[in-house]
């Protein structure tokens, strides 16, 4: 975003620190004996026209800068500490170390994130410019507390933003490329009452009410102020780049997408099809049209539905492509589905409801049947920005979207519901494009959301597309694409037969 001041500050190239910078950049943190070594390493250029390449690919501290024995040490150290003074039972001592253990671990995760210092391996070293460079602090209290070198916690700083408190001196992608200027990703009080008090409880419930009242919050705003960023496809998940060799609009790269999706699940003329989290249906439609299915699409949004059923109308397969307004829980299980597509929406039924969710769909496919999951998942080697940006997104975009999580643990969900995971892939570089065309239409469309939602909401969606282009892009959250089948005994395997890379390439008489 452009800054409401005329003398914003332009954004200075990265230089290769001074003598007195390099000082300044030493550690503080006693975590780190040795001094920090900057290894001056170019950042290779992305070749690709397509992608949004980084400007400053910093690395944040995080799990690998965490110990998980001096943490078992304290979970198994305190309560023995207490044994000792009051004089447990044993029974007793197990029963406390089980009741502290998660106090411990978040307490001990909030301490390390203050003094956490960031990996000594980087291949490019900070400009070290003030925070005047990048922002203008209009609260005085708050300008007094950071200026010069002084840097803002991320979540005092979006809050802020939000409120009015700070303009950006630029393009907020800009500005956010560069967040290890002047940013620091602690945990912070605030952060920490969201995750205690909002979050963990939405984790343990998901009922059908609140994920009604999140659904329909969060979709039912207005189909104008999604327009301004999805399109016009209204399509609220990652496309697809098909060629990295040019610039594809945004519509291309979600036909690939709707196109791949149904080139992988097989789709026939006649199938049942189910899409389970909907959205406005553009894929339902797509499919009916172009390959002569059956299909049937659920979500709670109700301006979705309206949208999706007009849409279908409109493309001429309302018979055959329909959108229903209800919960997942109460799609009718009979007659079973031949492809069940779900796209970006198991995220939402959290992770205490998702195996219950998966044997669901389990029952409602037919023995020969294909479930295609699209899920945005959360890398395993974590950085403390990873939290920064998940709960950020909690409170402000994606409410209840707890089931969000590593790969090993999505496809453990689905071997267990008794699914065989036939091919996985990561496409996180994907959504990253994806997402920086939202942003671009988003700010095209600045004046219009502005005039009918009020600036708060321009800038919530305006950090979120710009710092989500970024966390796509390194590895923070990504997406899978996972198939999936029944793991039955009589299951046609062959049928799913792929021929191998460069198999089209290999020479005559060649092994």
């Amino acid at each position: 975003m452009t800054s409401d001041h005329p003398e914003a500050i332009a954004l200075p190239a990265t230089p290769e620190p001074t003598e007195k910078q390099q000082q300044q950049q030493q550690p503080t943190s006693p975590l780190l004996s040795q001094p920090l070594s900057w290894t001056h390493k170019a950042a290779r250029t992305f070749s690709s026209p397509t992608i949004y390449p980084p400007a400053l690919p910093f690395e944040c501290g995080g799990s690998r800068e965490f110990s998980s024995y001096l943490l078992y040490a304290l979970i198994a150290g305190v309560p023995y500490m207490l044994k000792r003074m009051f004089g447990f039972s044993l029974g007793t001592y197990l029963v406390v170390a089980g009741l502290l253990a998660l106090p411990i671990g978040g307490l001990s995760l909030l301490v390390h994130s203050w003094i956490v210092s960031p990996p000594t391996e980087q291949i490019c070293a900070l400009p070290n410019e003030p925070i005047e460079t990048y922002m203008t602090i209009l609260d005085k209290e708050l300008k007094a507390k950071y200026h010069g070198y002084n840097k803002i916690p991320m979540d005092d700083f979006f809050e802020r933003y939000f409120d009015g408190d700070i303009d950006l001196n630029g393009d907020a992608l800009k500005v956010f490329e560069r967040r290890y200027d002047w940013a620091i990703f602690p945990i912070t009080v605030r952060v920490a009452k969201f995750f205690v008090l909002q979050w963990i409880p939405e984790l343990l419930w998901h009922s059908k009410k609140q994920d009604e009242t999140q659904v329909r919050d969060h979709y039912d705003r207005g189909d104008d102020f999604y327009a301004a960023f999805l399109g016009e496809r209204m399509i609220y998940t990652s496309a697809l780049v098909g060629d990295a060799s040019k610039r594809e609009t945004l519509e291309e790269m979600q036909d690939n997408k709707m196109r791949d999706v149904c080139e992988r699940v097989g789709m026939r003329p006649g199938d049942r099809h189910l899409d389970i989290g909907c959205g406005w249906g553009t894929l339902v439609a797509y499919s009916a049209k172009n390959y002569g299915t059956d299909s049937v699409g659920i979500t709670l949004g109700r301006n979705q539905t309206a949208f999706g059923n007009t849409r279908a109308a409109e493309w001429g397969v309302g018979d055959s492509a329909r959108l229903l307004c209800m919960d997942y829980r109460d799609i009718p299980r009979r007659p079973r589905y031949h492809r069940i597509t779900c796209l970006e929406m198991a995220e939402h039924v959290g992770v205490r409801k998702f195996q219950e969710f998966l044997l669901q769909v389990r029952d409602m496919l037919e023995d020969d049947g294909l479930f295609y999951l699209q899920i945005a998942g959360l890398r395993g080697a974590w950085q403390y920005e990873d939290f920064s940006w998940g709960l950020f997104m909690a409170k402000y975009v994606f409410p209840g979207a707890d089931a969000s999580c590593p790969l090993n643990w999505v496809v453990g969900q689905l071997e267990t519901a008794g699914f065989e995971v036939r091919t996985t892939e990561t496409i996180g570089i994907h959504y990253s494009v994806t997402i920086g065309r939202w942003y671009e239409n988003w700010l095209r469309n600045k004046d219009v959301i502005v005039k009918a939602y009020g600036k708060r909401w321009f800038r919530i969606w305006e950090i979120f597309l710009a710092w989500s282009i970024i966390i796509a892009r390194q590895g923070s959250s990504t997406c899978y694409q996972i198939l999936a089948h029944k793991n039955r005994n009589a299951f046609d395997r062959s049928a799913l037969i792929r021929p191998p890379f460069g198999y089209d390439k290999r020479s005559n008489g060649s092994a």
